[in-house]
């Protein structure tokens, strides 16, 4: 309210009565003060509570909506973890399926039957897919994944040897639903070798046994000889394997007696296919045993000193040996058609090459069409491509005895280049050069799968060349 200007007295005096002889000066009374504030105050109140009601709506709309994002929040984060899950599942089974596979490869390779019984150690290829299709969805069941499916890529070939796992799973979100899937390939492959040799006869990858380096050919021959004299009751020990020239000269300056100590650049451990093996109680089932090993003593008065002969670069040079290495390479598998069989026992024997060795190849090639061709442009019983038919003076393809020689010159000369047999198929399914690069089976699914069909059909064929057909499993996507 506002007022005309007065005294302090005056002000004071006529604080609750009407002012006489003074027109225009009205006091207001407190009653009538507090009307007027009240009439004053009342819209302003209504507005607050008013404000006051918009506020409490906008905070509970926002607490609505942190309450709804952290429901989504959640059920993102569910999703997630569940699509972790259930490719960790994928992995899993995948894996347990390979396992299984690998378990029972070798079996698929057993003849069905032996002297006409039925072999027990037979397996049919479709029981064979049907136990590494139980441990996958096994092993997907135990994770918790509702739906899992179990195919093999290739399936259709003598030997499969990839399996692949496909899961999947729904995760809700209130009314939304969102499908998780998730798939998984495993595969045997040829296992990894270790290290390298050079400075002596052999310039290559070498494997390890008992800490001794050797080829890894040898070394899987090796494994198979060690288990059958365990199942007999004999422990074998390696006390040698490969060795450098240089490292023999060491040896041979310490003990200059060439009957004991050959000269370095004519010791055959240069080779990487010599083992010396002990103990001296192992040496009665050695001389009875190892030839069937591909085993040989090279010579009569070292009872310890085997060499392998099967592979080409096994033959001795040095002078001294005692006439009993070698390997009658000429042998031809029984599921060789008997057609091929003369032109596979006359190039084996030409080359110096296994013939079950080649024939493992024909088969994983072209199952013995002579007339075979693939997408890739290669042709024939042995799968030629037609530049590497040039350079090994194939004219034709198509004629098999023609094949079967110059892909037995063809393996000689990849097993003279690697010196171990699953190096050497690699490098004739995929090419020298990234064998090369990678001292391995280059991780390419065909190739890996190619050199395990011919490690387990040459395991059934009798000349094997390792644990488990020398195959690892591996979780390649």
């Amino acid at each position: 309210m506002t007022h005309p200007t007065s005294p302090p007295a005056a002000r004071r005096a006529g604080a609750s009565s009407h002012t006489a002889g003074r027109p225009g000066m009205h006091v207001v009374s407190l009653a009538e003060t507090a009307s007027q504030a009240t009439r004053t105050r009342g819209p302003r109140r209504t507005l607050l509570r008013a404000e006051h009601g918009q506020a409490s709506v906008l905070l509970v709309g926002g607490l609505v909506g942190v309450l709804i994002a952290v429901f989504i929040a959640g059920a993102v984060a569910r999703a997630v973890g569940r699509d972790a899950a259930a490719q960790r599942a994928a992995d899993l089974a995948a894996v347990a399926g390979a396992k299984a596979m690998h378990a029972h490869y070798d079996r698929l390779f057993e003849p069905a039957f032996i002297d006409k019984a039925p072999n027990p150690r037979h397996l049919e290829k479709d029981a064979y897919l049907a136990l590494g299709r139980a441990a996958a969805l096994e092993v997907a069941k135990a994770n918790d994944v509702p739906t899992a499916t179990v195919s093999f890529p290739d399936g259709e070939t003598i030997g499969p040897v990839r399996i692949r796992v496909a899961v999947r799973d729904v995760v809700g979100a209130g009314e939304r639903e969102a499908t998780i899937r998730a798939t998984a390939e495993a595969q045997l492959g040829a296992a990894d070798d270790l290290g390298f040799a050079s400075g002596g006869g052999y310039d290559g990858p070498l494997a390890y046994r008992q800490g001794k380096p050797m080829r890894p050919d040898v070394a899987q021959a090796f494994d198979r000889m060690e288990r059958a004299a365990e199942a007999d009751g004999v422990t074998l020990t390696i006390n040698s394997g490969f060795r450098s020239d240089a490292e023999q000269a060491v040896l041979f300056a310490r003990n200059p007696d060439p009957r004991m100590v050959a000269p370095p650049g004519k010791s055959l451990h240069r080779n990487g296919t010599e083992l010396d093996i002990g103990p001296p109680a192992a040496y009665a089932w050695l001389a009875a045993n190892a030839t069937r090993f591909h085993f040989v003593q090279r010579y009569g008065w070292e009872p310890w000193h085997y060499g392998f002969t099967l592979n080409a670069g096994s033959s001795p040079s040095s002078t001294g040996n005692d006439g009993k290495a070698g390997v009658a390479r000429g042998a031809v598998p029984g599921f060789v058609p008997p057609q091929f069989a003369s032109a596979l026992r006359q190039a084996a024997q030409r080359w110096n090459v296994s013939a079950t060795l080649l024939a493992a190849q024909l088969y994983a090639e072209s199952n013995f069409n002579p007339f075979a061709t693939s997408r890739a442009g290669a042709q024939g019983i042995a799968q030629f491509m037609p530049g590497t038919a040039r350079t090994y003076g194939l004219d034709d393809p198509f004629d098999a005895t023609e094949a079967i020689h110059a892909q037995a010159h063809l393996m000689r000369d990849l097993l003279r280049q690697f010196g171990s047999v699953p190096l050497a198929l690699a490098a004739y399914n995929a090419g020298p050069v990234p064998v090369s690069a990678c001292g391995c089976v280059p991780p390419y699914p065909e190739t890996q799968g190619y050199v395990a069909r011919i490690l387990g059909l040459m395991n059934g064929a009798g000349q094997p060349l390792g644990t488990g057909s020398g195959l690892t499993v591996r979780l390649v996507s």
